[in-house]
């Protein structure tokens, strides 16, 4: 198998295990349900995040639009890149992969923004009268009434993983006295491959990745 069918495949298996979690999560729990995995260090949390990753949003559904775009292009770029750089020489496996997890993520995210919206009877929505994003109530349901337009799904994150549960000490500027929970935000597998891509190739393929930057500067 060429390396960037292996490429590929690893895509497809990331996106089948990405949505998988996501749909059981959403067809199987309330919004902001919480069900302990490990003690009170791992839990199935299920949110629901508008924008960006980890829980972060901006802009309303114009900064929604232009995220999701952005990742569209992004995505594109990387189908169209890796067949291309995984044929020349000095770029490894690892670099190839590290790539396709990025793309992965990304895409997965894609899916729930473009088409969730479309697909579930429920979900988080903006509402314009309060001007903010307004959850909902009861369990989803697969369903082509939808609950919103194309690209204005909301992704489906759940793991929550609040190892250390403090309060910043009293003299810490600006945060003192407040709570402290490390690590916060909630995501999904999809955000989780971005992340592990992103740090496995600058910990290990950073020579491949210097050599792919260095031959696409002089090409």
């Amino acid at each position: 198998m060429s390396l960037s069918k292996k490429a590929f495949l690893f895509i497809g298996i990331i996106l089948l295990v990405d949505q998988a979690i996501k749909i059981l999560i959403k067809t199987n729990m309330y919004l902001n349900e919480q069900i302990p995995v490990f003690g009170n260090w791992f839990y199935l949390s299920f949110t629901e995040n508008p924008g960006m990753a980890f829980g972060m949003h901006f802009g309303g559904p114009f900064g929604k639009i232009l995220l999701v775009l952005f990742r569209i292009v992004t995505v594109a770029i990387l189908i169209i890149y890796i067949p291309k750089i995984s044929r020349k020489s000095g770029i490894t496996t690892g670099l190839i992969l590290g790539l396709a997890g990025i793309c992965a993520g990304a895409l997965g995210n894609i899916i729930d923004s473009s088409f969730y919206g479309l697909i579930f009877n429920s979900g988080t929505s903006f509402n314009a009268e309060y001007g903010e994003y307004l959850g909902y109530s009861g369990v989803s349901q697969l369903s082509l009434s939808g609950y919103s337009s194309f690209l204005h799904g909301c992704v489906v994150d759940m793991f929550y993983f609040p190892l250390i549960e403090t309060r910043y000490p009293e003299w810490f500027p600006l945060y003192g006295g407040k709570e402290f929970i490390f690590f916060r935000p909630v995501f999904n597998f999809a955000d989780a491959s971005i992340s592990v891509s992103v740090a496995y190739i600058f910990l290990f393929q950073r020579k491949a990745a210097n050599i792919l930057l260095k031959r696409q500067a002089t090409a």
